[in-house]
């Protein structure tokens, strides 16, 4: 069976769906699958997946892309974005449709776009009419989510959290549903755990520093409030547009010598900081556009054998098991942020790596992708 995954994310761009949808890739081929993926005419290639054919050919634009991928032989969809599943509108194969949190809250990208400036000669006139194409984007592409995802095969979500949130929105989608988690790269579950024999404590966050909801100025906050407590080290590995603030905060904060931005790091660079930290901490927000549908770096900490300090809310209550693989903060002010940090800083929050390790080893791609299978045959066939 030939599976086409169409998703606007994917390596070696970094975030929790590029690493869902190339794990969910490799999972179908691990299981006998053909796999292609199609991707943004823009994308960089960078990344070779044994078995996955990578096909740099879509717009994000459903006028444009429903007469390219009707030139592909599929067997059936997978949308890895709720703002493509337009897709259902447009083929009589299954599609299959994977959703997050944000991509149906705040949908992005703007597939409902017309592309106005493609109509003939009009391509003249693009840059006058690329805010009118945008505005229409926006009132277009949720309409057609509406109409398209209750005609889906299955909507699966990668939390209880994100279910539930996607049906209050969506509630003509009732009975649609399936629960299906995520999964843990086998390069984190690999690695072997030792002792973490740490001189100084290791604090560390993996993120997009593009999102302020990650919370990471309040990290910064509550450790200078620690400066004088305790001696450590916080390590900051992603990049995005809030990369200057943070470190303008640290240069203010005078800790310079025990924060450091590292940007953006290879995954070999990023297991290596998690296998060495002692606490992985990202206390992320829950807001009414964007909220940590379920938190895939929770599960790379923990399969690191380091625990996480998260907020309680969202999917991050799924990622982390209480106690076993790490500890919550209620409300991610910079109090309790401190309060915690302060707890683990002392000495009175220990965990065992093994434990985390186990924890997240409960996790699988084999497991999610098995979810999945039984709606890419048709109804005539199933």
């Amino acid at each position: 069976m030939h599976i086409g995954i169409v998703t606007s994310e994917f390596p070696p761009d970094i975030g929790g769906v590029e690493i869902y949808a190339a794990e969910f890739a490799k999972a179908l081929v691990t299981l006998g699958y053909e796999v292609t993926v199609f991707v943004h005419t823009h994308h960089t290639i960078e990344l070779s997946i044994p078995g996955v054919t990578l096909c740099p050919v879509l717009k994000f634009c459903r006028r444009l892309d429903k007469d390219i991928l009707r030139q592909y032989a599929v067997d059936a969809w997978h949308v890895m974005n709720a703002a493509h599943s337009w897709l259902a509108l447009e083929t009589d194969k299954p599609v299959v449709v994977s959703i997050h949190g944000n991509d149906f809250l705040n949908p992005y990208p703007l597939t409902g776009t017309p592309a106005l400036a493609s109509w003939g000669p009009l391509w003249r006139y693009a840059s006058i009419l690329a805010s009118l194409d945008r505005w229409l984007g926006k009132k277009l592409t949720p309409a057609y989510m509406r109409k398209a995802l209750p005609k889906a095969q299955i909507i699966l979500a990668n939390s209880h959290y994100t279910e539930q949130v996607f049906l209050a929105n969506f509630p003509e989608c009732v009975g649609k549903t399936l629960v299906a988690q995520v999964g843990v790269s086998d390069d984190f579950l690999a690695i072997f755990l030792d002792n973490k024999n740490n001189v100084l404590p290791q604090l560390l966050t993996v993120s997009r520093l593009s999102e302020p909801r990650k919370n990471v100025d309040r990290v910064i906050e509550a450790l200078s409030q620690l400066n004088t407590q305790f001696d450590f080290r916080y390590t900051i590995i992603g990049d995005g547009s809030f990369k200057p603030q943070l470190e303008m905060l640290v240069k203010n904060l005078g800790l310079e010598d025990k924060v450091k931005l590292l940007g953006r790091r290879s995954t070999e660079d990023v297991i290596a900081a998690m296998r060495l930290a002692d606490l992985f901490v990202l206390p992320s927000s829950t807001l009414p556009d964007s909220h940590e549908g379920f938190g895939i770096v929770y599960l790379e900490a923990a399969a690191c054998g380091t625990p996480s300090l998260a907020t309680r809310q969202a999917g991050a209550v799924e990622a982390i098991g209480d106690g076993e693989s790490g500890f919550f903060v209620d409300e991610p002010t910079i109090e309790n942020i401190k309060d915690a940090l302060q707890q683990f800083l002392k000495g009175d929050m220990n965990f065992n790596s093994q434990t985390c390790r186990h924890f997240a080893e409960q996790f699988t791609w084999q497991r999610v992708v098995e979810k999945a299978l039984p709606y890419y045959l048709s109804e005539q066939d199933s």
